[in-house]
């Protein structure tokens, strides 16, 4: 466990550090001039936003994770209260649901 909470601390490090170093600031003036620099310009403001979005989201999961280790809840489902299975856990040590519950919870959201 210690090596899942180390990892798990390490992520959130980088990630904290991704958030800080990479501020997003409002466009300047715009002037009269090429279409296209201002047309990149929002696209460049919308790409970095959505990134630092899934940052903020994925330092979320992470956070939820270190919780789950403190409690001694990590590796049980929140939903179904069964056990996950380790290669999920291996491969997306943030899981919080169990493959089958994270299933339904997918298909609830594309409805």
């Amino acid at each position: 466990m210690d090596d899942i909470r180390n990892a798990l601390l390490a992520e959130r490090a980088r990630l904290t550090a991704e958030l800080r170093e990479n501020r997003i600031e409002a466009p300047g003036m715009m002037t009269y001039g090429s279409q296209a620099a201002a047309a990149s310009q929002v696209f460049e403001q919308q790409r970095d936003l959505a990134l630092r979005e899934h940052n903020e989201g994925q330092l979320d999961h992470i956070d939820a994770a270190l919780a789950r280790i403190a409690a001694g809840t990590y590796g049980v489902c929140t939903s179904c209260h069964l056990r996950i299975g380790a290669e999920r856990l291996e491969a997306l040590p943030t899981a919080a649901l169990c493959i089958d519950c994270q299933r339904i919870a997918g298909a609830a959201r594309r409805r």
